[in-house]
This record gives structure tokens, C-alpha cells and sequence, in this order.
């Protein structure tokens, strides 16, 4: 079911009913002064939520607070931080997490079991804990700190990502919010760079986990920036209930709504964060259609957003289409060489197994704007998935030859 949506202008974690944030400048990012770096995001009580965390094998030591938390389905509030990673720190690491959490709890008057904690910045740097403890004290949460949240939780973004959308039900209004941050390392795997979600929607939590895993898997898991994956990645939904109206478990008609309303939201941090990637001047979109299956078509197009030769020739404006078709082929999707079809901007380049006449200057042209659109047909089936990265610049290699320097 498609939902009316309606975008929330300068929306974000704060739209939905029940939800305040505030920011601090803590001090935690080194040679930064006044930029914020700490920050709380509160529920007016406690609510239904579900996470999912990086595959990483060495998580940070926040995840293991916030897995340890959400146990049974149910937090109200979430203490994050940019700058130290508190990843690769040990049991220091983990003792500063679990501060962290106690911290946010008397500060908000909630307990300790209930707030979420997420770190994200250099990974093997010990949490500079007198500074938070002294920032924490002068965070005031509100309803309007969400833009706070956003803007404290970045690291090497330029911008903050941020988006909310409302849509009604049997004469109730529903907002589902959210902001993400992530410019590099980024490419997910049953998780993401760091993400929050909220909603007002009354979601019995049992339907919690599978929706918010259905829509990363079409959203974040199909980002692409750099193929590495951080170890302090998480999505975390968040579902106050603070609009009211019957619990939305499964079978409910509108749990199509607010699924479609979470999609929605979570692709547009997706686009967002893939415009932002470290050292883009473009955002990459990879369509892929006639799969076997819908792994194998979330298997191709990431491949061809990931792809470095493709990367690079996006950033030259180079209509290289072997690139994509090398992609495909190493992406392990079945396919049918026979009726493979490739489109750069529309235009194709690649058609029915064969090459297809085309203006290679005018295309060269085309593929100067900020957004580009590759399309790819595998001939093999009905499925299809999108997938988003960005061109790979000289300035990628900039950032990160100079991170910690």
C-alpha cells in the first residue's frame, strides 16, 4: 500500500509527538571548539524500539551498552557523541559506555537500562569522560533539538541529514522522523554508519524488529561510499505512540502506512548521505531490473555503486559502460547475456548483449550534473533494487590521508 505522505519541512528526530533533543560542545573533538559533539534524545516515556548493528567483528564498545539495553524490546532514550569512537578500547571502553548510559539517565530522570548510547568518530581514542560528564550537565533537551541532534552527531559530513514525513489514519495524524550521519566508511551490511528513527505511532513492538529490517535492507544495506564497514554502525526506531490510536501490530491496516512512511524517510537519509560521501561532487543512483531474485538485484546494483572503476568514471564524466557490465559480472547475480541491457542517464549504451549506438560527447555532458543514474537490465527475472554511492574524487583521498594528522 502507498501511503499519502507528506514531507515535514526542516523535519527530523523531534517531528514525531513525544520526542525532545538538545546538543552540547563538550570539547570531545579535538581542535574544534564550540562545535557540538554531545547530545540526548529523549521519549516522554518509555517506548517500543528495535536496532540493528554492524556486522563488524570488533563492534565498539557503545553496542554492547545498547545491545545489552534493548534486550527487551523497549527503550526511552539515546546519549551519542561524535569525535572518539570509543571503538578498539577495551574494558576502559566498555566502562565509559556504561557511564555514559548512567549519565544520560540522571540527567534525564530515567533508568539506566533505558538509553541507548552511540558513539562515532577515531576509532582507539579513550572517551575524554570529564568532558562529557561536564557536557552532559548543560544539555537541556526540547522539542524543537532535533536540528542539534543532527549537527552533533557528524563527523567529516558537511551537512546534517535530516527528513520527516506525516500521513492519517482513521483521523489521526502520524509523523515518522529521522537524521543520519556518515560520510566515510561507510558500506553497510545488515546496519549502517549511525541512524535514528522516530515515530509517534502507536507500533506494538513485536512488529518493530521486521519492519525496521525490511527497510534497511532497502535503504541503508544499499549504501555504498568507500567498502569499508565501521564498527559502531546502528539504526535505531524509535516508536513513542505519543498520537494515539490502536496498537499497529501485524495484520493492522495501517502498518502498511507507517512501513511505507519509515521507507521513505530512511531512503531519503540514504540519498543524503550518499551526496555527502567524503570528497563527492556527485550523487550515484544504480537501478537494477530484471533479477532472478531480489538478492541478486541488491547484489548487482551495489556492486556497481561500489565499484571503484565506476566510481572514478563518474567523477570524469567518463561513459565507460564496460565498467558497469565488469560490476555485474563480478557481483555473482544471475543473468542473461542474451538480453543485458545498460543505461547511463537515460541513455543506452548497452542493449539486448550488444552495444548500442550512442553521442559519447553529449553523454560526457550529461554526466557532469550532481546526480547520476545508471540503469542496468540482468534479463533474468522480475525482481529490482536501487542502490546509492557517490564518485570517487581526489579529495576522498585527502580527507582520509589526514584524519588523525
Amino acid at each position: 500500500m502507498e501511503a499519502p505522505l507528506i514531507d515535514v519541512p526542516d523535519g527530523g528526530v523531534t517531528s514525531p509527538r513525544g520526542f525532545r533533543a538538545g546538543a552540547t560542545a563538550a570539547g570531545i573533538r579535538e581542535g574544534a571548539p564550540g562545535r557540538l559533539d554531545l547530545t540526548l534524545l529523549a521519549a516522554e516515556a518509555r517506548c517500543a524500539a528495535a536496532a540493528v548493528f554492524t556486522t563488524n567483528s570488533l563492534p565498539g564498545a557503545a553496542l554492547g551498552v545498547s545491545r545489552a539495553h534493548l534486550a527487551d524490546g523497549c527503550t526511552q532514550a539515546v546519549i551519542a557523541n561524535s569525535g572518539v569512537a570509543n571503538a578498539l578500547t577495551g574494558e576502559q571502553g566498555d566502562r565509559d559506555a556504561l557511564e555514559m548510559a548512567q549519565l544520560a539517565a540522571t540527567r534525564l530522570g530515567v533508568a539506566a537500562e533505558d538509553v541507548i548510547v552511540a558513539s562515532t568518530g577515531v576509532t582507539g581514542w579513550f572517551m575524554p569522560m570529564e568532558r562529557v560528564r561536564a557536557g552532559v550537565g548543560r544539555i537541556v533537551v526540547s522539542a524543537d533539538g532535533g536540528d542539534g541532534f543532527a549537527h552533533a552527531v557528524m563527523t567529516t559530513d558537511t551537512v546534517a541529514k535530516q527528513a520527516a514525513v506525516r500521513f492519517e489514519w482513521d483521523g489521526v495524524t502520524y509523523t515518522v522522523g529521522g537524521c543520519a550521519k556518515g560520510s566515510g566508511m561507510i558500506h553497510p551490511n545488515m546496519a549502517t554508519m549511525l541512524a535514528f528513527l522516530t515515530t509517534d505511532a502507536p507500533v506494538d513492538g513485536a512488529s518493530l524488529p521486521g519492519l525496521l529490517r525490511e527497510t534497511v535492507d532497502d535503504s541503508f544495506n544499499q549504501l555504498t561510499i568507500d567498502g569499508d564497514t565501521s564498527p559502531d554502525d546502528m539504526v535505531l526506531l524509535m516508536a513513542s505512540g505519543a498520537a494515539g490510536g490502536d496498537p499497529m501490530g501485524e495484520g493492522h491496516p495501517a502498518l502498511p502506512l507507517l512501513r511505507a512512511a519509515v521507507r521513505h524517510v530512511s531512503i531519503a537519509l540514504t540519498r543524503k548521505l550518499a551526496r555527502d560521501g567524503e570528497g563527492a561532487t556527485k550523487l550515484l543512483e544504480v537501478r537494477v531490473d530484471g533479477a532472478a531474485t531480489m538478492n541478486d538485484a541488491r547484489s548487482a546494483a551495489k556492486a556497481v555503486a561500489g565499484s571503484l572503476l565506476v566510481k572514478t568514471a563518474v567523477y570524469g564524466n567518463d561513459p565507460n559502460w564496460g565498467r558497469v557490465l565488469v560490476a555485474v559480472g563480478n557481483s555473482g547475480a544471475r543473468l542473461d547475456a542474451s538480453r543485458l541491457g545498460v543505461a547511463i542517464q537515460d541513455v543506452d549504451v548497452f542493449r539486448a548483449g550488444a552495444p548500442a549506438p550512442f553521442d559519447a560527447s553529449a553523454l560526457s555532458r550529461a554526466l557532469a550534473q550532481s546526480e547520476v543514474r545508471l540503469r542496468v537490465d540482468l534479463g533474468a527475472g522480475e525482481a529490482s533494487a536501487n542502490a546509492w554511492g557517490c564518485d570517487l574524487t581526489p579529495e576522498y583521498v585527502r580527507v582520509n590521508s589526514e584524519y588523525t594528522t
